[in-house]
C-alpha cells in the first residue's frame, strides 16, 4: 500500500508541476482580463463545461421522451442513467489520471499536446483498443454535431418562418465552422458559464409557461405505448446522460485534473434541476400532443420569452457545436501532424474539412429528436458506458496493476471486487437494454421518419402540407 500512494503521490507531484510551468508561461505572456476570460483550468471551469455540455438541445427533446414513457419512467430513467453516466465519467477520470502517471514516470511532456481518450486507451491497452476507442468516440463527436446544426435549424424557426429548415441549416453551418479559431478547452471559460446560465433559463421558462398554460382540454397521457416508442425514449435519456464523450479533453485542460473525480456528479446533480421540472411540466401539460412535436418549444405561445429561449439555445448550440468538434479538430490535427502547429490561423485552416462533412450529413437526417435516439443507442452506449466500463475492468484485471494503481477504488465503494460488480452489470445492462432493445427501437423510429419526410427533408415536422404527415408545429402568422 505505501508503495502504491508513494507513487500516487509522485505522480501527483509530476502532473501539478507541469501544469505550474504551463500556467506560468500562459500568465507570463496574457494579460489578466484576457486571461479571466478566455483561460480556464480550475474545478469550477470543468463543472461550467460539463453541465453546459450535459445539456443543450436534448433539453428540448426530453418531453417528447417522457411522452413515449410515461411519467413515471420518465422520471425513474432520468435519474438511474444520471448516476450510471457519472459512474463510467468517473471511471474515464481514473483512467486518465493512471494513463498520465505511467507516461510521466517515463519522462513525457504534454506541454502542446491534448490527451484523448483513444490514446489513453491505446496507453493502457493497446492498439487495437485505440482503433475501437477512435472509431466509435469519433463517429460519436461527429453526429452530436451534426444533432447541433440541426437543432439550430429546428429553433430558428420558431422566431423566423419565412426561410426554411434546410435553408437555415445552411446558414448555422457556415456559422458553426468559426469554432475552427477556438485553441483548446481552455478557452472555452466565458462560454461554458454563459451557456449554463442560458440552458437555465429555457428549463424554467419551459416549466414556467407550461404551468401558466395549464393542462389542454382533453389532455391524454397514455404513454407507454408501444416497445417501439418505450424504448426510443429511453435511449434518448441514455443520450442525455452519455455526454462525457468530451471528458478526457475537459480534464487535460485542468490544471489538476485529479479533481475531476466527482465533478461530473455534481454537475449531473444540477443538470436533474433543469430537465426533471421542465420535462414533467411539459408532460403534464401537453400530454400525448408531444408525440408529434419532438420540439417542445413548438408547443407554447409565440411570445417575447419564448423567443428569449429560441435565441439562447441558439447560442448555446452553438457553442456545444464547438465542444463537441473540437475533440474531432485535435484528432485531424494529429492526422496532418499540425497539432503542435502554434498558429492559431494555420490549424484554422487545418480543421476546415472536418466541419463540411458534419454540415452534409445534417442537411440529409434533419430529424430532431429521432436522429438523438439513433445516436444514443448505436453509438453513446458503446462509446461513453461500455468501453469506459471494459476499459477499467481489463486495466486492473492484474493483481500488481490493483497495487500500483494511481487511484484506488472510492471510498463509498472501497473493494476492488464491488466496482467489478458494478462494471459488469453496466456492461449487460447497456448492451442488452441499450444497444439491443434501444437500437432496434430508434431504428425503427429512424427508418418510419426517412419514410414519411424523405431524406433531405426541406422542412422537418413544419406546417401541415398535403397529405400532412403531423400536425401543424408553428403558430400562424397575424
Amino acid at each position: 500500500m505505501a508503495i502504491g500512494n508513494n507513487i500516487q503521490g509522485e505522480g501527483e507531484d509530476a502532473i501539478v508541476a507541469m501544469e505550474q510551468e504551463e500556467r506560468e508561461g500562459v500568465d507570463q505572456s496574457m494579460s489578466g482580463f484576457k486571461n479571466f476570460l478566455w483561460h480556464g483550468g480550475s474545478v469550477y471551469d470543468a463543472w461550467f463545461s460539463c453541465a453546459s455540455n450535459q445539456v443543450a438541445q436534448v433539453l428540448l427533446t426530453l418531453p417528447y421522451s417522457f411522452s413515449q414513457l410515461g411519467m413515471l419512467s420518465g422520471i425513474i430513467l432520468q435519474v438511474f442513467y444520471g448516476l450510471l453516466g457519472s459512474w463510467t465519467a468517473y471511471l474515464i477520470s481514473v483512467l486518465y489520471v493512471e494513463y498520465r502517471t505511467r507516461k510521466e514516470k517515463e519522462n513525457v511532456s504534454f506541454k502542446n499536446h491534448v490527451i484523448q481518450w483513444f490514446e489513453v486507451l491505446d496507453g493502457l491497452l493497446g492498439p487495437h483498443w485505440k482503433a475501437i476507442g477512435l472509431a466509435f468516440n469519433c463517429t460519436f463527436l461527429l453526429f452530436g454535431s451534426v444533432i447541433q446544426l440541426i437543432a439550430c435549424a429546428s429553433n430558428i424557426y420558431y422566431i423566423n418562418d419565412h426561410l426554411d429548415k434546410r435553408t437555415w441549416t445552411y446558414i448555422f453551418g457556415a456559422c458553426c465552422a468559426t469554432t475552427v479559431f477556438v485553441p483548446s478547452f481552455h478557452n472555452y471559460r466565458i462560454w461554458s458559464f454563459l451557456g449554463l446560465g442560458m440552458t437555465t433559463y429555457t428549463a424554467w421558462y419551459l416549466t414556467i409557461a407550461a404551468f401558466i398554460h395549464g393542462q389542454d382540454k382533453g389532455v391524454v397521457h397514455s404513454g407507454p405505448k408501444t416497445m417501439v416508442l418505450y424504448f426510443t425514449g429511453a435511449t434518448n435519456i441514455l443520450y442525455t446522460f452519455g455526454g462525457h464523450a468530451v471528458t478526457v479533453e475537459i480534464m487535460h485542460a485542468m490544471w489538476r485534473p485529479q479533481k475531476f473525480k466527482y465533478i461530473y456528479l455534481f454537475a449531473t446533480f444540477y443538470v436533474f434541476t433543469l430537465t426533471l421540472p421542465s420535462a414533467v411540466a411539459m408532460y403534464w401539460a401537453f400530454g400525448d400532443k408531444l408525440l408529434n412535436h419532438s420540439n417542445a418549444l413548438s408547443l407554447l405561445p409565440r411570445n417575447g420569452f419564448r423567443d428569449a429561449a429560441v435565441v439562447l439555445m441558439l447560442i448555446h448550440q452553438f457553442i456545444t457545436f464547438g465542444f463537441a468538434c473540437t475533440p474531432l479538430y485535435f484528432v485531424w490535427e494529429k492526422v496532418v501532424g499540425m497539432h503542435d502547429t502554434k498558429s492559431i490561423c494555420l490549424r484554422a485552416l487545418a480543421r476546415l474539412p472536418v466541419v463540411i462533412p458534419i454540415w452534409f450529413l445534417a442537411i440529409i437526417f434533419p430529424f430532431f429528436g429521432p436522429i438523438n435516439s439513433a445516436v444514443g443507442a448505436l453509438l453513446v452506449s458503446f462509446t461513453v458506458y461500455i468501453i469506459p466500463a471494459l476499459a477499467h475492468m481489463l486495466t486492473y484485471r492484474k493483481a500488481s496493476a490493483r497495487q500500483n494503481a494511481a487511484e484506488k477504488p472510492p471510498f463509498f465503494l472501497p473493494s476492488w471486487t464491488a466496482m467489478y460488480m458494478v462494471n459488469i452489470f453496466i456492461v449487460v445492462w447497456i448492451m442488452v437494454v441499450g444497444f439491443g432493445f434501444g437500437g432496434l427501437a430508434s431504428m425503427a423510429n429512424f427508418i418510419k421518419q426517412v419514410d414519411t419526410f424523405g431524406l433531405f427533408a426541406k422542412c422537418y415536422q413544419c406546417k401541415a402540407a398535403p397529405p400532412p404527415p403531423m400536425t401543424p408545429t408553428s403558430p400562424p402568422h397575424h
